[in-house]
């Protein structure tokens, strides 16, 4: 069998924050996962099954070799009993025993669960799926008959915003969400076709090429999985991060919450043991736009001025 050869992550030309938002959910796989909002031939797809190549599973540097991530894909045809399993009652009424057929959810354990054009799943199968990758468990119930099992996967959806969207209850659940543009820079836009030509003509010499580049990302996830327990947030950027979240007048705390975990998260990532104001900076970014509240036919962006005008509020009292 002739294994196909995967786009290394770190060659992506742009579309820094896609890359950014999937490495942390894998430095930090409670995180929550991403959803990435974008038009066709943006490179979701191939970012999502290059980051499972070079990034080992939860496991150690010196398992390495051995256990790395799989992409586990959930068609948007999937039912329910495909995805969480099934329970044979009859068997367990005959027997008194559980038998019990694992689904995607079960295979996806440890793993990457990928579902592309997640807008177009049904709305009860995207509320399993964040329900699990929450809590790390499922649980599945017929007949008075239950089974839990450990789900602990990335969640990372994809989709076309032109073919609708995903109820705002439902985007609140992803922990980060994007969204990719076509490169508009002429010379990024050639040096899209000419790297995805070189890879086409010989996948192994490009690989092998861009081999430090992939080798130094995966060296620094694993550092980071190492000390991101030993990161500290101050007090002043806790209160940051809420000023942000008032600001923006989003629902809940779950955005204040995420915030701080995916700003703790960054400042793993570059190496440090505490957080800073650019990292409450970045992790809003990802954070925030997709939990601002929309009335009804309302086009209401993202402004980063509100983060430039508490950062700056911070600064001053500093």
């Amino acid at each position: 069998m002739v294994q196909h050869k995967l786009y290394p992550l770190t060659e992506i030309v742009g579309q820094e924050n896609m890359k950014l938002a999937l490495i942390l959910n894998v430095i930090n796989p409670f995180l929550g996962g991403v959803l990435i909002r974008g038009e066709k031939g943006t490179a979701k797809s191939t970012a999502v099954r290059a980051l499972a190549e070079i990034i080992p599973s939860w496991a150690t540097k010196e398992e390495y070799s051995s256990v790395s991530l799989k992409v586990i894909d959930l068609p948007i045809s999937a039912t329910e009993d495909r995805v969480v399993g099934t329970i044979d009652v009859e068997y367990a009424i005959k027997t008194g025993e559980k038998k019990f057929e694992p689904g995607i959810l079960a295979e996806a354990h440890n793993q990457i669960l990928y579902v592309d054009e997640v807008n177009l799943l049904e709305d009860h199968i995207v509320d399993v799926l964040l329900d699990a990758a929450a809590m790390g468990v499922n649980m599945i119930e017929r007949e008075g008959i239950s089974h839990s099992y450990p789900a602990k996967f990335i969640l990372v959806g994809t989709m076309n915003p032109e073919e609708g969207d995903l109820r705002p209850q439902l985007l609140d659940r992803f922990a980060l969400s994007i969204e990719v543009y076509g490169e508009k820079e002429l010379s990024k836009r050639m040096e899209v076709i000419q790297r995805r030509l070189q890879f086409e003509d010989n996948p192994d010499a490009f690989i092998e090429r861009f081999n430090y580049d992939q080798q130094h990302l995966r060296n620094s996830i694993l550092s980071a999985r190492d000390i991101l327990k030993d990161v500290v947030v101050p007090d002043q950027l806790i209160e940051m991060a809420v000023k942000i979240a008032i600001m923006n007048e989003v629902e809940g705390h779950r955005c204040d919450i995420t915030m701080i975990k995916t700003a703790i998260t960054i400042a793993a990532f570059e190496n440090r043991t505490e957080v800073i104001v650019e990292d409450i900076s970045r992790a809003a970014a990802l954070v925030v736009p997709h939990r601002l509240k929309r009335k009804p036919f309302e086009k209401r962006t993202f402004d980063t001025a509100i983060i430039e005008s508490v950062i700056n509020s911070y600064q001053v009292l500093q």
